[in-house]
């Protein structure tokens, strides 16, 4: 029941995001997106390092010097990992924009896509760390792994508002635009669950595995929510995001870890 809980709580965040379109009125103003997009990136920063790359060089301990070889494998491979979807899955950016309702519908739907996209290793991220639980891989802890999902739960829900959001105001329900929000995000519990199912293969490669979601996860940070958030005027309200969402994942990971 624990790790259903935790496999879940990432899911509940795009589900919580997406609701905003119930309560908001056309889009996210632009500082409060710039905020949340900064802060989520902080967040991802924070989980890569402490939740992902640490326990993976504390893992490979017994290789000595070269205990960072799994980690740096892995980080690398995850970034060509998403480098590789990015250039053959279509892809849109937040800030472009388009005239007349069909060409934001298409660019909304767009936006659907690559959310669901860049969820995928969010999903691998949390399943593979449960699988390193369930198995008693040392540094690897409850608290930790909860930190983990609660940190990409963080990240996810400025997503699922930035989905719902354009989709209302294309055109859409307000229950079609939450339902496709919401959608965006349920690979991530069915990823970790895939995962976790196959955890008598994760687990001899787990801190190639976990490396792999960090590279994964910092690709979207630099590729994606960095430079939508530092786009045109209040930049800088993004980076005071950012400096939070880090601040408040390495405690909150520190501290439940």
């Amino acid at each position: 029941m624990e790790m259903l809980i935790g496999i879940l709580i990432p899911f509940i965040g795009t589900v919580a995001g997406s609701a905003c379109v119930y309560f908001m009125k056309n889009k996210l103003n632009l500082l409060v997106q710039k905020l949340l997009l900064g802060f989520a990136s902080g967040v991802m920063i924070a989980a890569s390092i402490w939740s992902l790359l640490i326990p993976a060089m504390n893992m490979s301990e017994n290789m000595g010097d070269l205990a960072f070889v799994p980690a740096a494998v892995g980080f690398l491979l995850g970034i060509a990992f998403l480098l590789l979807l990015d250039r053959n899955i279509p892809h849109i950016h937040l800030d472009n924009e388009e005239e007349g309702p069909k060409s934001q519908l298409k660019k909304s739907t767009m936006l659907v896509l690559a959310v669901t996209l860049h969820n995928i290793p969010e999903g691998m991220a949390v399943g593979v760390i449960f699988a390193g639980l369930a198995s008693g891989s040392q540094g690897i802890t409850y608290a930790g792994a909860l930190a983990l999902a609660i940190g990409i739960a963080i990240q996810n829900f400025p997503e699922g508002a930035i989905i719902s959001m354009p989709l209302k105001s294309s055109g859409l329900s307000k229950n079609k635009s939450f339902i496709y929000g919401m959608l965006s995000g349920i690979v991530e519990p069915i990823g970790a669950a895939i995962t976790i199912l196959m955890s008598s293969f994760v687990v001899p490669i787990l801190p190639y595995l976990l490396s792999f979601a960090a590279g994964a996860m910092v690709y979207v940070v630099i590729e994606e929510l960095i430079p939508e958030s530092s786009q045109g005027h209040h930049s800088n309200i993004a980076t005071i995001g950012f400096a939070i969402g880090f601040v408040v994942m390495m405690i909150l990971d520190v501290v439940l870890g």
